[in-house]
């Protein structure tokens, strides 16, 4: 494991373009009801924001909060689109793999629906650098996503006595539904480093896998 923060992608970037397919036995498909991939066009991007969520099964980082990303779903999985991304590489990491994707929702009750980002595009749109890692993008005027938070879900670490209660991510949920300005000063998440495929990591990536 390699202790690895958030790049803190800029705000006001425009939600990447991405079809992705369902890991079988999660969520569904946003607009058939059916696991067939999930893209940009599946989503309702001009009422619901759309929260990306950088996940794995192997993370000490991610088994920490667990919990407290279900709490969130049930307490806004009705105004919030909830997608976990999974973009570690498989070739070096098969325990992220499909089958222990859909245990890690079936363990946790996880409704949406978990994305493989196989080829770690969205990933790389998003200069996404460890798991967790998450993004919260609101609907605009003209219809466009926008990112209005990025960084950590709370101060919580598994090396820490502070209770994970998600107090960053809902703070800015709560500005984002009430169509309030989201603070600025946001704090970048910690945890394991993306596993990227050997030979293909990005130009920010300088830590070894």
């Amino acid at each position: 494991m390699t202790l690895t923060e958030s790049n803190m992608l800029p705000l006001g970037t425009k939600l990447p373009f991405f079809e992705l397919e369902v890991v079988p036995g999660t969520g569904f498909s946003l607009d058939t009801g059916e696991l067939s991939p999930v893209k940009i066009k599946s989503l309702d991007l001009s009422i619901k924001p759309v929260l990306l969520m950088l996940l794995c099964t192997h993370c000490p980082f991610v088994r920490h909060i667990e919990v407290e990303i279900s709490r969130l779903t049930n307490d806004y999985g009705e105004l919030i689109q909830f997608l976990g991304i999974a973009s570690n590489s498989l070739i070096t990491h098969p325990q992220d793999g499909p089958k222990e994707l859909a245990q890690q929702a079936r363990n946790r009750d996880w409704r949406f629906p978990y994305l493989l980002d196989q080829d770690q595009s969205l990933a790389k749109d998003l200069q996404a650098a460890c798991t967790p890692d998450f993004f919260l993008f609101a609907p605009m005027e003209n219809g466009e996503q926008q990112l209005k938070y990025r960084g950590q879900l709370d101060s919580s670490r598994p090396s820490n006595n502070f209770p994970s209660n998600g107090e960053d991510l809902r703070s800015a949920l709560d500005l984002v539904i009430n169509g309030k300005t989201v603070f600025s000063n946001q704090k970048p998440s910690i945890g394991c480093n993306i596993k990227w495929h050997p030979g293909q990591e990005p130009l920010w990536f300088s830590h070894p896998s």
